[in-house]
C-alpha cells in the first residue's frame, strides 16, 4: 500500500466542521443583528418572544458572535497546525496566497456596495423629491431635499475621525515595519512593531466607540443614520477582526512559530490590516469630509 502512495505537494485536508459550523455562526449573527436593529415582534410580545426577537435583543446577536469566534479559534489552530506539520508546501503557500487575495477582493466588493448606496444617495437624492411630490408624501419629499437629511448633526470631521485617520495609518506603518523586520530576523523588531500595530488597533476601536456615543443621530429613523453607521460599523468590525488576526500572529511570533523563510499567516494578516487602512481612507473622505 506504501509503494502505491500518491506522492504530490498538495494537501488534501480531512473532513474539517469549521465551514458549516462558520456558516451557522455568521448566519445567527446576521440574524441576531438584524432582530438587534429592527426587530421581528412587536413591543407587546411575551417576555421571551420579545427577549430573543424584539428591537434591542442582544441575545441571538451575542450568540452568533461568540460562534463566529468559536470558529475563528478552531480553524485558526487546524490550519497553525498544519502549517507546523509541514502540509504548506511551496505549492500549498501559493494557494493560500490566491485565497487571501480572493477574499480581500470579496471584501472590497462589501463596502462597494456601502459605498454605492451612499453615493447614489448623497448624489442623486434630489432626484426623487418631484417623485415624492408628485405621488402626496411631502414630508419624506422633505426629507429628500437636501443631503444629510433636515435635522441630522453629522460629526466634525477634523476631530475624533481625522484622529482615528492618523492612528490607522500609524498603524499600517508599524506592520510593515514589523514584517520587514522579520524578514530580515530582526525578531526584537518585529515584535515592538507588531505589538503597536495590536495596539494602536484597540485604539482605533476605543475612539470609534467614543465617537458612536457621541452621536447625535441613530442608524433608525433616516436613511443617513443607517447608511452611515453600516458602513463605518462594518469597518469598525473588520478592525477588530484584523486586531484579533494580529495578536494571533503575535503570539506565534513570540513562541518562535515564525521564521524570515515562512510566515505566510503574518503576511496574510498584513495584506488584510492594509485593505482595512485603505477602506478607511475611503470612509473619512468621502462620508465624512464631502459628503456630510
Amino acid at each position: 500500500m506504501a509503494g502505491h502512495a500518491v506522492k504530490h505537494d498538495y494537501h488534501l485536508v480531512e473532513p474539517s466542521p469549521w465551514p458549516f459550523v462558520g456558516s451557522v455562526a455568521v448566519f445567527t449573527m446576521a440574524f441576531g443583528l438584524v432582530a438587534f436593529m429592527k426587530g421581528f415582534v412587536a413591543d407587546d410580545a411575551g417576555s421571551a418572544m420579545h427577549f430573543l426577537f424584539g428591537k434591542g435583543s442582544i441575545a441571538i446577536l451575542v450568540t452568533g458572535v461568540l460562534g463566529v469566534i468559536y470558529t475563528m479559534i478552531g480553524w485558526w489552530a487546524d490550519v497553525i497546525k498544519e502549517s507546523r506539520h509541514g502540509d504548506h508546501t511551496p505549492v500549498v503557500q501559493i494557494g493560500l496566497r490566491y485565497g487571501m487575495i480572493m477574499f480581500i477582493a470579496s471584501e472590497v466588493m462589501f463596502f462597494v456596495a456601502w459605498f454605492w448606496v451612499f453615493f447614489e444617495l448623497a448624489l442623486f437624492h434630489e432626484l426623487r423629491t418631484p417623485w415624492l411630490q408628485q405621488f402626496g408624501d411631502p414630508d419624506a419629499a422633505t426629507a429628500w431635499a437636501s443631503w444629510p437629511p433636515p435635522g441630522v448633526e453629522t460629526f466634525e470631521p477634523f476631530h475624533i475621525p481625522l484622529l482615528n485617520t492618523l492612528v490607522l495609518l500609524t498603524s499600517g506603518t508599524t506592520v510593515t515595519w514589523a514584517h520587514h523586520a522579520l524578514q530580515e530576523n530582526k525578531r526584537g523588531e518585529a515584535k515592538v512593531g507588531l505589538l503597536l500595530t495590536v495596539l494602536l488597533g484597540v485604539l482605533f476601536t476605543s475612539l470609534q466607540a467614543l465617537e458612536y456615543s457621541q452621536a447625535h443621530f441613530a442608524f433608525d429613523g433616516n436613511i443617513y443614520g443607517a447608511a452611515f453607521f453600516m458602513a463605518t460599523g462594518f469597518h469598525g468590525a473588520h478592525v477588530i477582526i484584523g486586531t484579533i488576526f494580529l495578536a494571533v500572529c503575535l503570539m506565534r511570533l513570540l513562541a518562535g512559530q515564525f521564521t524570515p523563510e515562512k510566515h505566510f499567516g503574518f503576511e496574510a494578516a498584513a495584506w488584510y490590516w492594509h485593505f482595512v487602512d485603505v477602506v478607511w481612507l475611503f470612509l473619512f473622505t468621502f462620508l465624512y469630509v464631502i459628503y456630510q
